[in-house]
């Protein structure tokens, strides 16, 4: 009987090692993605690696170059990523507690703090899995998504004018294939469609780039005040 608590924590460990592994290929394999929607948007290759290795929230860094390859300025770009970045504040709020890293540690795990790392740890019985988890899948997320975000930059980079392609519309594709997998339930599909409404509304109104920040202006409010009005 005592020999077979070490065997399942070592089982458990070892489950959660893969099951992050699995989330950390799945997610890292997307970053030719936005390497090559980002040198399609005008960013070139060492831009395009330097945003993937300093902002890492795949999201943000789609809205970023989308709002440029549309031909907004730099500032509405900013603001729209700084918008979609938010909820990773929320997230590190969730963690730190749980994860429970002081000092330099806390401050080097927050540069890991992404969708699939916090859905990977949060999840877990004990502290050690969830570190685990988070280390886990951060990490890998980090390393492959870096690396294909090279290759994508350069692989884009050497075809050429992406519009021979028709990959200018790539990436309001590539953020849409982004978002599907969170809606899970009809009322995130009602505000992504909500937020969308408003995004074609304004079209014509506004300045390009305009339009993703007040769309996401309406989810991230819409948010607020659904969760003034969950009960505690």
């Amino acid at each position: 009987m005592t020999g077979q608590l070490p065997d399942q924590a070592h089982e458990a460990h070892r489950r959660v090692v893969r099951d992050s592994l699995g989330v950390a290929v799945a997610t890292g394999l997307y970053g030719a993605s936005f390497g090559a929607v980002s040198v399609a948007s005008g960013l070139d290759v060492a831009q395009t690696c330097a945003l993937s290795l300093l902002m890492f929230t795949g999201a943000s860094q789609f809205a970023l170059v989308g709002v440029l390859g549309s031909g907004g300025p730099a500032v509405t770009g900013a603001l729209t990523a700084a918008l979609l970045g938010t909820r990773n504040t929320l997230y590190g709020l969730r963690l730190a507690p749980l994860l429970a890293w002081r000092g330099a540690r806390r401050l080097a795990a927050a540069h890991l703090v992404i969708d699939e790392s916090t859905a990977m740890s949060i999840t877990r019985p004990t502290r050690a899995l969830a570190r685990t988890g988070f280390l886990t899948t951060g990490l890998g997320v980090f390393v492959l998504w870096n690396l294909f975000t090279l290759l994508g930059a350069v692989g884009g980079s050497v075809m050429g004018d992406p519009r021979t392609y028709g990959l200018d519309a790539a990436v309001g594709g590539a953020f849409l294939a982004l978002l599907w997998p969170r809606l899970q339930d009809t009322q995130s599909r009602r505000l992504a469609l909500a937020a969308a409404a408003v995004a074609l509304l304004v079209v014509p109104l506004v300045p390009s780039g305009l339009p993703v920040l007040l769309a996401g202006s309406v989810a991230l409010l819409a948010g607020v005040l659904d969760g003034r009005r969950t009960p505690a």
